[in-house]
This record gives C-alpha cells, structure tokens and sequence, in this order.
C-alpha cells in the first residue's frame, strides 16, 4: 500500500482536506525530497474531530468487549500484511534505518496486543458499607475523550501506544501527530483501524501547526485527558493548560539517561549496550544514554573497546540495510547538535571520535574528559553524540548519575546484580535497567520519568488507569433511618 497517499485529515470517518490555506510539506530528512502536502487543519476542523469522537465515544464504550477486541485483532493483521509498506514509509518520512523501523513495529503490534485485553479488564467492586444494608459498587469507565500529542521520533509506536489503549479503554480519541512525521504518526494510524471496523468518528487526526490552533487542543472543553510525548519545555507547558482547565496530562517527556560501567562489569556486553543505548536511530530516543559513567579501574579499556565500537558504525542512507546511523529529522536539529558538539570542546572535553556532517546526517562523536557541570553531561543530546565520564566509588557514581534534571532511564553494568539493584534504587530515574541497555519499553510494564521527564505512567494496568476512572453507584436495599425528616 502507499501510505503516501494519505496526506489529507481524517475527521468523522471522511478523509478530506483541512480548511486552512496554510500548505505544510513532509519532507524525506535524508535526502529532502517532498514526501507530501497538507492543507494544514484550523481550530474548525479541530472542533468537528472531537465533536464527532464525544458523538459516538458512548456507544463504543457499550460494544460487546469481544467485538472491540476483534478490532485490534484486524489492526495487528493489517500491520502485518502490509509490514515492508510500512518499513518504507518509515525510512522514507522519519529517516529511520531497517533495523529501526523492524524494531517500532514490534513495538506497535505489542502495545496493540495488549490494548486488546483491555476490554475485558473493565472490572469493578463491591464495597462493604458502614450504612446498614447499604451495597457499594464501584465501575471503572472510560474518561470520555482522550486528545493525544505524538512525537517525531518514533511516532508510529508513541501515537498508537496511547491510541490503542485508549480506544480499547472504551474512549474515543483525537490524535495530532508532529507535523514532520503526518503519515506513520497519524494518517497510518486512521487508516489502520479504518481498515479494522473501527466505527466512523470515534478516532480522528488532525494535522496542523501551532501557529493555526494554539493550545486549542488541550483548551477545548470536549477531552477530558491529554496524552503528550515530546519536548519538556512543551510538556510543561502543555501542563499548565491542562491543569487550569481541569484535565488530565500524561506527560513523557525528554531524558538524560546515564548508563554505569562499573568495575566488575563484563566489558564486551557493556560496549554492546552503550553503543546500541546511544545510536540507535542516531540517539532520537528519549531513552538514549546521553552519559557514560565508568569506574576508572575499567575505564582505560571500556573507552578503547567503545571507540572501536563506533568506528565500525556505518552511516548514510537509511534505505541501505547496512546502515546504522541515519539523518536527524530536519536542518534544525542538525545545527543544534553542531552547536552542542562546539559547546563541549570549548568547555574542555575532548572528541576522541569527531565525525563530520553531510547533509542531515550527523556521523558519531564521543567524548571523554566530561564532567558533570558541562553542558554535554546536563542537555538532552537528541543525535548520535556521548559523553563519557569516569568515576572511582559507587558514591560518585550516584552523584554523577543524578545530577540531572532529568530522570527517565538507565542502566547499570555489573556481575553483581544486587550491588547493581541497590544502586539502582538510589539513582533518581522512572526506569533502569541491570546488564542491559537504557532503551526498553514492554507492553506490560509500566513506563515513565520523574523529575523534568515528565508525570504519569503508561502501558499495562497503568495505561488502563490513565484513561478511566471510577465510578460509585450505591443501592440502599431497605430504607435508612435519617437523623431528621
């Protein structure tokens, strides 16, 4: 299928052009060539997408739980019927590599896999009461309407892992996906579950700018929960809205992540997990490990064996399967890694790999003699660049890791897993991993930050528990005596 073709809106069921004279393009980042054009949405077509969703959400949340499960069901076998479409138009609109796009659609049909027992985990209580024969029962029901706000990065999975959820939780949903990644961040989407029975308006996506709707999307009076993956200046911001207009926001925000060499580490799995934890999609994850932190017994050959490592890594275009490292998402991106890579050799660290740039692709740069009041060590490093960062106690390793502001993942790296898990619950991050990378999200486990990463939790029972709530319903079975009539 070409999924190029969707370039256009999708709103109560009809795909249509957007009402603005505003013509936004999607760009191949790899080699700059127009994927499509929009006509970008207005706050008009933003407001008929949540009418027509809260004009059937009721209705869906009343379906048989079997049939909504059958949807998702479709969804995934779509997916899997039209996978090498959607691996091209991953590498082509995002400039994900091969080996990227396998590893997001696993990612998608895993969270979709697990949406789908979401209709059957709609349960209850029954309460006991201090009011004689008096009956407490207590359903969990959808939130309503979930607007929902996805990222470049991985915008296939970070859409859908809200989407699915959502839908399956009995709620309808308006989705915005960035402006640079419309189709695999939204119109795939729509035609996904279009595809899969879906009924007509209970999903919609809009694709637009800022600059045409402003916090319209989280102002409007019809959701009642927002889910945003992003930036964490807009997540904070995205925040204040939704808390002065009363609403929920499931904020996933950016990421420092430090990953632990410690002395006792097998060094080659380390090397392994410190490359694949930086460059994979060129370091445009969250979760990346921004800092390399190495006991300095092990330091001398953890960096020799990492820079040999990353010479081996292979750069370019996305569409060769023997690419590793791709372009960055857009020239801007590009020429703020530039400037980070500058900031850092004139605070003092030292580029031991210094790769140069070709277009929108960043070839890799690392760095030794980092330390923690660099700017290196403190900015999130959306691209393929590392610090690396030596220490001599586990004390200082505890001081390094959390002197952040953020706090989304890590990983520590060690023979001895519980020195690994004792240190792992002092170090100040949602999420960390023993013997591992810092990129891991399963379908089951709950997933999220702390600090400036962001607020909420998501996938598994926490995903249910982010787009429902409670409801009390009380039956008194024989007739209560009042203090006064």
């Amino acid at each position: 299928m070409d999924f190029k073709k969707l370039n256009s809106q999708y709103i109560n069921g009809t795909w249509r052009e957007g009402s603005s004279t505003t013509i936004m393009e999607n760009k191949n980042p790899y080699n700059g060539e127009i994927i499509a054009t929009y006509k970008a949405a207005t706050t008009d077509d933003l407001n008929q997408a949540y009418q027509a969703s809260a004009s059937v959400q009721k209705q869906w949340a009343n379906t048989n739980p079997t049939t909504q499960r059958e949807v998702f069901e479709k969804a995934v076998h779509f997916i899997e019927s039209n996978h090498e479409s959607i691996v091209s138009i991953i590498i082509e609109e995002i400039g994900g590599t091969r080996l990227k796009a396998e590893f997001e659609i696993g990612l998608v049909t895993n969270i979709i896999k697990e949406a789908s027992t979401f209709p059957f985990r709609m349960d209850g209580k029954i309460l006991t009461s201090p009011i004689d024969h008096k009956e407490n029962r207590v359903y969990r029901v959808p939130v309503g309407v979930v607007g929902v706000i996805s990222p470049f990065n991985f915008p296939f999975f970070l859409s859908m892992k809200s989407v699915a959820t959502a839908l399956a939780s009995g709620n309808g949903v308006v989705l915005k996906p960035h402006e640079h990644t419309a189709i695999t961040g939204g119109t795939m989407i729509a035609k996904i579950f279009e595809d899969a029975g879906l009924p007509k308006g209970l999903l919609n996506v809009i694709t637009t700018e800022i600059a045409e709707i402003g916090d319209y999307f989280v102002e409007h009076p019809i959701p009642r929960a927002i889910s945003f993956t992003g930036s964490t200046k807009v997540g904070k911001h995205i925040g204040a809205v939704a808390g002065k207009n009363l609403k929920e926001a499931h904020l996933e925000l950016g990421g420092n992540s430090a990953l632990v060499v410690l002395d006792d580490a097998d060094m080659d799995l380390a090397v392994s997990a410190a490359v694949f934890s930086r460059f994979t999609h060129q370091g445009q994850i969250c979760m990346s490990a921004n800092r390399l932190i190495v006991h300095e017994d092990v330091y001398d050959e953890f960096v020799e064996k990492y820079q040999a490592k990353v010479s081996t890594l292979t750069c370019g275009d996305p569409s060769d399967p023997t690419t590793i490292i791709g372009p960055l998402i857009n020239e801007q991106q590009v020429k703020n890694t530039v400037n980070l890579i500058e900031k850092g050799i004139e605070e003092g660290a030292t580029p031991i790999v210094h790769g140069g740039v070709k277009g929108n692709v960043v070839e890799p740069v690392v760095f030794t003699d980092v330390t923690p009041d660099m700017t290196l060590a403190n900015e999130e490093l959306f691209a393929p660049v590392i610090s690396i960062m030596k220490v001599s106690s586990d004390e200082e390793v505890i001081a390094y890791a959390n002197k952040s502001d953020y706090g989304l993942s890590g990983a520590i790296h060690t023979r001895d897993v519980e020195r690994g898990a004792e240190l792992a619950k002092q170090m100040d991050t949602g999420m960390i991993h023993i013997n591992d990378g810092t990129i891991n999200d399963e379908p089951n486990v709950a997933f999220g930050g702390v600090k400036n990463s962001g607020l909420g939790r998501l996938n598994g029972e926490w995903s249910l528990d982010a787009f429902t709530t409670f409801k009390w319903i009380s039956i008194q079975h024989k007739a209560r005596q009042y203090p006064y009539s």
